[in-house]
């Protein structure tokens, strides 16, 4: 396993459209460990293949319950909405506020090419969307609702609401 370069806005590979994946290869197992190193080492909570600079429809996300792997996932059903702050690993030192849906059902593929329906809601909801954005080129400063903060400035405001 290593650690990979994740790409930050700006680069132009954060906006193209990922290809499916066709056949779990070494190359590409070794590629979802690598993204789980990056992620981990980062203290992300997902991260998309594009920003780690390859076009392939993969996802990894960890909340704390359960690691994720998804091959070519499909969000197929939402229902209701929450609305946060969010951050991204290609956004570093950046919040902002994104209404997103508060349940989400994905298909996909796990890391063995077998088929796997995930269910989730709040961060885990979240994140799923968020990744899934990646594969077809969208940051989500594209949905933020006001203005774009430095995280410091969102954590004095949110001890102020406190």
């Amino acid at each position: 396993m290593a650690l990979r370069t994740i790409r930050t806005i700006g680069d132009e590979i954060l906006s193209k459209k990922c290809k499916e994946v066709k056949e779990m290869t070494p190359r590409l197992k070794e590629l979802v460990d690598d993204m789980f190193e990056t992620m981990y080492d980062a203290e992300g909570v997902g991260l998309a293949a594009p920003q780690v600079g390859v076009l392939k429809r993969i996802i990894i996300v960890d909340t704390g319950e359960d690691p994720l792997c998804l091959i070519n996932p499909m969000i197929v059903e939402t229902d209701g909405e929450q609305t946060g702050n969010e951050g991204c690993l290609s956004v570093p030192g950046k919040t902002g506020k994104v209404t997103r849906p508060n349940y989400v059902k994905v298909l996909g593929l796990d890391r063995n090419m077998a088929p796997i329906e995930v269910e989730a809601t709040e961060l885990k909801a979240r994140a799923l969307v968020h990744e899934v954005e990646h594969l077809d080129g969208h940051l989500y400063v594209e949905r933020v609702e006001g203005r774009l903060m430095d995280v410091e400035e969102a954590e004095e405001e949110a001890e102020e609401e406190a």
